[in-house]
Order: C-alpha cells, then structure tokens, then sequence
C-alpha cells in the first residue's frame, strides 16, 4: 500500500507540475497513458503471473521451481523491452494519433515517447520483480523499490519541468528525463534486492534459460492479466476519442481524474497486491480458512479506505483541482468531474479484492473475464453513446454506471469461489 500509494503521489506530481506550463502540456501527458497501461501490462501481467506461481511454489515447498521463475523474469525482461522500443519507434506519430493526439499536442506528446521507451526494459523489469520480492515474503523490499522511484522522480519533477538554479526549464522533456533517471534507479535496486545472499531465489546462469513449464504456467495466470492492463489501454483510447470533440481541455481534466483518483485506487491496488500471495500461498498449503479470512479481512479494510476517500474527495474537489491550475474554464470542467468519476469508488474496492483473489490463486482467465465484462461490455458502449446524449457529463459517467453493474456479477462469482473453499475446509 505504502509502495502504490508513492507511486500514484509521483503519477499526481507529474501532472501538477506540468499544469503550471499549460494544459496542452497535461493533455499531451494524457496521451500518453495508453503506451504507459501497455508497459504496465506487460511488466504486472508477467510479474503477476511469476508471483503467484512462486507464491505457490513456496507454499507447496518446491523451491526450484520459484527460483527457475526468477530466471525467466530475466529473459521476459530483454524480449518484451525490445520488442515495445522498435515498434514505438517505427512510426510514434501514427501511434499517439490512434491514442487520440490532435495536432496541437502531438509534438509535445512525440517528445515525451521517444524519450521514455528507451527505459521501458528497466520499467518491465523493476515491475516483475516487485511481485516476485512480494511472492517470497519479502514486501518490504518490494515497497522500498517503488519508494525511490517515487521519490527520485518528485525531487527531480519540479526541477526539470521547471528549471531550477542551472538546471534550464524543460516543460515536458523534462517530465519524460525524470521518468527515465527515477525508472534506471528502481531497476538496478530491484537487482540489487533479488541479487542478496537472503533472497530464496538463488539467481544463477543456468536458471536464465527458457524453461517452456514455467513459461506456460506464468502466462497461465499472468496472460490474462496482460489482457485485463491491454484492456485499459484500450479504454483509456476510446476515453481520448471520446473527448476529442470537447477539446484539450476536457483531456486534461481527464488526466487529472485518473491522477486524483489513482492516488485512491493505488492503495486499493496495494491491498489487492497483498492479497494475491497470501491466497496463493494459503491455496498451496490447503489452509482454505486462512484464506477465507484474508479475504474477508482485505474486503473489510478497503470498504472503510474507500468511504473514507470517496467522501473527502467529494468534500474538497474544488481545492484539490485547484492546485492543478487556476484556469477557471478548466476547473469548472474538472470539479464535477471528478465527483462523478469518484462516485463508484466505494463498491469498487471490494470487486478489486476479488479480482486479485482470483489471481492468486492462479484462475487469471477467470479476473480477465470479469474485468472484460466491466471494461468492454459495459464501459467502451457507454463512452459510445452517453456523450452525444449527456454531452461531456456522458464521458465522466460511463465508468460509474458501468462499475455497478460489475459489481454485482464479480460478486456473485466471488462468493461462489469462497463458499466452495468453506466446504473444502470443513472437509
């Protein structure tokens, strides 16, 4: 939670100081999100997928086989980090252009690309690596790993977006160099964690090599994470579509929303990562009770964290969006919006509990179907056809009427899995 929670404060800091340059300046960043949910994808899919199968490992005592995972996370690394350079670079303007780039913020959103891609192998890495320290039990060093990535990237935002003493103002360059410096230091400490002589996956050369088995069971689970990420990406595209007609502005609103609303959903992301390797762990050993709890136990502690944010959100809209900009035309756009993004926050917590639920116990076809039904049935229509009737308001209320809906159908299948563990313990 703490490691999340730092993250999404440097995601709201990266905004904050680029609107002091100017709102086109956010809305290039906005762009962008898509090339960023993909690198996310790739690097938490994976590295979902290789920590819920170490989790199991462990729990089942098979420690081989964990440590044979921790070598593929080296070579998945290399391929999927070339692979996202070479294609992004091809043709960069075609692809901001299908992110929703208008021509006034293209520029600004190419230069932002073509710097930070080259660090997307050290992206990839540092997030498949945070799962594995996760699945070892070792989540401090997971946390300490995003907290300097966190912190390197808000002492240096500021400073090269802005231009401070010698350093000269580089608006978005400069947010894109803070990303590449704050991405290279978490990975080389995630290298330096997963390298100790106390960390249980013992890293050597031969462990580097393809293992087809551990392959095939770490995009059992973690396939369908990368789905559930590609599926976001996919969303946020059809968001920048949809607000193309009521221009830069509503971009950078929406860029404010999701920073807003990350910093909550971030700490609820936290719990749901905190989740996975217990079930896992819980499953492999057949303590179906532990498990039953940790769930019970994440469900309850993310309600009160949502009802608490949803209502101070609610609450102080006016000042949080306030230190965005001071624009008036931006802020009487964002404020309700924000309000009515934030609005389904509280039944969303729980669904995420589930979510992860499933994904640590290694059923990710299972989350990836969910999240499609929510995502692809339900918000991508609605984003289609609310706006031309509601207007812009139609935009900012897909995504809470499409996470009711959801909500229902996640916990219904939620509570089918955990009542058939009751019955595995009472056996």
């Amino acid at each position: 939670m703490a490691a999340m929670l730092s993250m999404a404060l440097y995601n709201l800091m990266d905004t904050l100081w680029l609107a002091r340059t100017s709102h086109q300046a956010v809305a290039a960043l906005t762009v962008n999100f898509p090339i960023q949910m993909i690198l996310a994808a790739l690097g938490v899919g994976t590295g979902v997928g290789a920590g819920s199968y170490a989790a199991r490992m462990f729990g089942a005592g098979n420690l081989e086989a964990a440590r044979k995972t921790a070598g593929q996370v080296f070579l998945l690394t290399f391929v999927f980090g070339i692979l996202l350079i070479v294609l992004t670079l091809a043709d960069p303007d075609g692809l901001l252009r299908l992110f929703g780039a208008s021509k006034d913020i293209l520029p600004q959103a190419r230069t932002y690309l073509t710097i930070v891609i080259f660090t997307s192998p050290c992206v990839l890495f540092f997030m498949m690596v945070n799962n594995l320290l996760r699945a070892e039990g070792r989540p401090n060093l997971s946390m300490h790993v995003v907290l300097a990535f966190s912190a390197v990237g808000m002492v240096l935002d500021p400073l090269f977006i802005l231009g401070w003493g010698p350093i000269p103002a580089m608006g978005i360059r400069g947010a894109a160099w803070s990303a590449v410096i704050s991405q290279s230091v978490a990975a080389l400490l995630s290298l330096y964690f997963i390298s100790l002589r106390s960390s249980k996956y013992r890293l050597d050369w031969s462990r580097l090599l393809p293992d087809t088995a551990i392959l095939r069971s770490i995009f059992q689970t973690g396939f369908p994470s990368i789905v559930m990420n590609l599926v976001i990406s996919a969303v946020i595209i059809v968001y920048n579509h949809a607000l193309i007609p009521f221009g830069d502005e509503a971009l950078a609103t929406l860029g404010m929303c999701f920073r807003v609303n990350g910093v909550v959903m971030m700490i609820l992301f936290g719990v749901g990562h905190g989740v996975m390797p217990m079930v896992g762990y819980s499953a492999g050993a057949r303590s179906y009770e532990r498990l039953i709890e940790t769930v019970r136990e994440a469900t309850r502690f993310s309600l009160i964290l949502a009802v608490a944010s949803f209502l101070l959100l609610e609450i102080l809209a006016p000042q949080v969006l306030g230190l965005f900009s001071t624009d008036p035309r931006l802020t009487a756009m964002a404020v309700p919006a924000l309000r009515i993004f934030i609005s389904a926050m509280v039944i969303i917590a729980p669904a995420l509990v589930w979510i992860n639920m499933f994904i640590g116990l290694g059923k990710g076809s299972t989350a990836m179907w969910l999240m499609f039904v929510r995502d692809m049935l339900l918000l991508v229509p609605l984003l289609v056809f609310l706006p031309p009737f509601f207007g812009v308001s139609g935009v900012w209320m897909a995504q809470p009427l499409s996470s009711v809906v959801a909500f229902f159908i996640i916990r219904r299948r939620a509570l089918r899995e955990i009542n058939s563990f009751r019955t595995s313990a009472a056996a």
